[in-house]
């Protein structure tokens, strides 16, 4: 280690070793105000530890910036969903199907299918996951799409959802 404070480190080691053997009755204080004065190990330690104390301030003023970044992303992503919401409630209500722009195309179309477990207790024990048990809702589902009849649950109607896609 070649760094500055290693060099002060070495200094400072060897001018106590070195005060120590021409004064063995020299007590702590004494030997720490004297190596601190004749040496900068104390002053680089002082500047590393505020070096610390503004970096762990900026941390802190990050982690807070980063929680309002997070929750103005939560709320953009709330608006952005609201709002496409309400342009799909609008094309469905007058039936409009598609809309083309210059810079979007936008278009109604079927959602997914999604399960609806009415019942878990009435769920027959093949569409059970082990530990602790309880449905396995993508067996059930391939099932259900399959035709097939799975007691306590049932396949809702597909909602519809907006498609966009910017040019």
């Amino acid at each position: 280690m070649h760094t500055p404070l290693a060099n002060e480190i070495r200094v400072y080691k060897s001018l106590r070793g070195r005060l120590l053997d021409a004064f063995p009755q020299t007590d702590d204080e004494t030997l720490t105000d004297t190596l601190e004065g004749i040496t900068d190990l104390h002053a680089m330690i002082s500047q590393i530890i505020r070096s610390a104390l503004v970096d762990q301030a900026l941390v802190a003023g990050l982690k807070t910036r980063a929680e309002e970044v997070k929750t103005r992303l939560t709320r953009l992503e709330m608006r952005a969903k609201k709002k496409r919401s309400l342009a799909l409630e609008a094309m469905l209500e007058v039936g409009l199907k598609k809309l083309m722009e210059p810079d979007f195309t936008t278009s109604t179309r079927p959602g997914p299918v999604s399960l609806v477990v009415t019942s878990e207790s009435e769920i027959p024990q093949e569409f059970l996951v082990p530990q602790p048990p309880k449905p396995d809702r993508q067996s059930m589902l391939a099932a259900l799409k399959r035709g097939r009849n799975v007691p306590g649950a049932y396949l809702a109607n597909p909602k519809p959802t907006l498609s966009v896609r910017t040019k």
